[in-house]
């Protein structure tokens, strides 16, 4: 829920007290690390999550060393299980001097990978607590999203389909309710799989699109990125210029 009257070029998106000019946040879970750099720089995106495991500063090719300087990392909790295993991985990545910032990711669900609301609002709370930036993922339901305000989370990321799926907006209906309701960010993630599916979001008036699966496994990945970028921007466009009214029925006469 956001005031759609604000001029283009103060329209940031801000998480946490920090500024941001772009509205695309980018996985990186499937890529080969030589491919980030050129995903983030043609995507344009200025956040980029990050897997602990692939952090560790022993691997020859630290994914750290590829992410351009100045892009703000967002780790996130894959692997946790409940809410305690995501505090310890959300403490560690601070340790590791990776900020801040973390995206809670709870599952115990390895079919699916569908998020555990309970277990995310209470991981919110205690890192809220201590200072972190905290992005939870979850299921799009409307009270657990007022109790994710409640604990302090800096936005909310309802996922739109199945993480990896590529399936879209299958949860449309439950994420515009969001919007509506929730004075937070909300962040569209997991299930987004082409560059119109990211537009539609945006003119929903979703704040944000995080994708993944659906870049990383494109035929020419720096190209999709760019082709993701430019439909976020043009969503918001949209979202913030007004749409056109939409008739139940009949028609109306163009002149």
């Amino acid at each position: 829920m956001e005031n759609k009257a604000q001029d283009k070029k103060e329209d940031k998106l801000i998480l946490g007290g920090h500024e941001f000019n772009s509205r695309f946040i980018l996985g990186s879970g499937k890529y080969n690390v030589n491919l980030i750099k050129a995903a983030v720089e043609q995507g344009g995106a200025e956040i980029i999550t990050l897997a602990l495991r692939r952090a560790n500063t022993e691997n020859k090719e630290n994914i750290l060393d590829f992410i351009p300087k100045g892009v703000t990392l967002l780790p996130n909790t894959s692997g946790a299980r409940n809410a305690e295993e995501a505090v310890r991985i959300a403490r560690l990545s601070r340790e590791m001097g990776c900020g801040d910032f973390v995206k809670i990711e709870i599952m115990h669900d390895a079919k699916y990978l569908l998020p555990d609301n309970y277990e995310t609002v209470k991981a919110t709370e205690i890192l809220a607590k201590e200072g972190f930036v905290v992005m939870p993922y979850m299921y799009p339901d409307l009270n657990v999203a007022r109790d994710l305000q409640n604990a302090g989370a800096a936005c909310v990321m309802p996922l739109a389909s199945p993480i990896g799926s590529n399936n879209g907006l299958s949860t449309k209906a439950f994420i515009q309710i969001l919007i509506d309701e929730i004075d937070l960010p909300i962040i569209v993630d997991a299930g987004i799989g082409k560059p119109s599916q990211a537009c539609e979001a945006m003119e929903m008036g979703a704040a944000a699109v995080m994708a993944n699966t659906a870049i990383a496994t494109a035929g020419n990945v720096p190209a999709m990125a760019e082709a993701f970028k430019k439909a976020i921007e043009a969503g918001r466009s949209a979202y913030l210029t007004g749409m056109g009214r939409v008739l139940a029925r009949g028609g109306s006469a163009s002149d």
